[in-house]
């Protein structure tokens, strides 16, 4: 019955060339334990890579996004507790960058009361909310409009990247793994992260648990890039024993 079923998921693929787990699970009236089984034994024979919400055949290439509004309402507590935490690593006066994601657009409303802050984002979602308040300093980057991730891209965000000194940089991702690293879907916003984490300041990843064991579709950074990670779980004993060996800090963010 498994290796039937792994056969059928491995059929699937080939035809779907992407999956979710959600789906898998009622096609074939299993829990996502038993289905999670199979895409390990899957996994580790070459054959899918797990993205984010679900798996692909590994020689697919990945060419469209899911939608931002849809990523944006999954784990949200979770999001606006990393966001907040986040938001406390920021001191008056700085230059900071925040990077477009479903999580670090959470960190506006917490940097209401720094005093002569600058933002600087390619984010649509970020510039949108920072509007609210009068007590910030926002710079877009300009750009290309890229819909599904609701950022810009292009040679100009990069530019604008390369002009600034940030004080800190605070990272988003849709994946991060011991074997990829921290990944993203949008092969041209991996562009703009792969300039962000070569910036020298403190660079902080904000991913909540359901990104930990993910591979997306690029590696952005490994984790010796990166200075701190801020979650909302203690991860697994293999990430710590990486992390510790790269010297990157982990902040657990407080539940509330």
């Amino acid at each position: 019955m498994k290796v039937e079923r792994i056969h059928q998921v491995h059929e699937l693929l080939k035809s779907r060339k992407r999956i979710s787990l959600d789906e898998l699970c009622e096609i074939f009236n299993v829990s996502k334990n038993t289905i999670r089984r199979d895409i390990a034994e899957l996994e580790d024979d070459g054959i899918i890579q797990k993205v984010y919400g679900g798996i692909v055949l590994r020689e697919a290439n990945i060419t469209s996004l899911e939608p931002f509004s849809t990523r944006e309402i999954r784990h949200k507590k979770e999001k606006q507790r990393i966001a907040e935490t986040a938001a406390e690593q920021v001191n008056d006066d700085e230059v900071i960058y925040i990077d477009s994601g479903t999580t670090t657009m959470h960190m506006i409303p917490h940097l209401a009361r720094k005093k002569n802050l600058t933002i600087v984002t390619a984010s649509v979602y970020v510039l949108e909310l920072a509007t609210q308040f009068n007590n910030f300093t926002v710079i877009a980057t300009g750009g290309t409009l890229q819909p599904p991730i609701k950022a810009f891209v292009g040679a100009s965000v990069l530019q604008c990247i390369q002009s600034y000194n940030f004080s800190k940089i605070f990272l988003a991702g849709t994946g991060i793994s011991v074997e990829h690293g921290v990944t993203n879907a949008s092969p041209l916003e991996c562009e703009i992260k792969q300039c962000l984490v070569k910036k020298p300041c403190p660079k902080y990843l904000l991913v909540d648990n359901s990104k930990f064991d993910v591979s997306s579709l690029m590696t952005y950074s490994d984790f010796k890039s990166l200075d701190f990670i801020i979650t909302d779980a203690q991860p697994p004993e293999g990430y710590l024993r990486e992390f510790n060996a790269d010297n990157v800090e982990i902040i657990i963010a407080p539940e509330k």
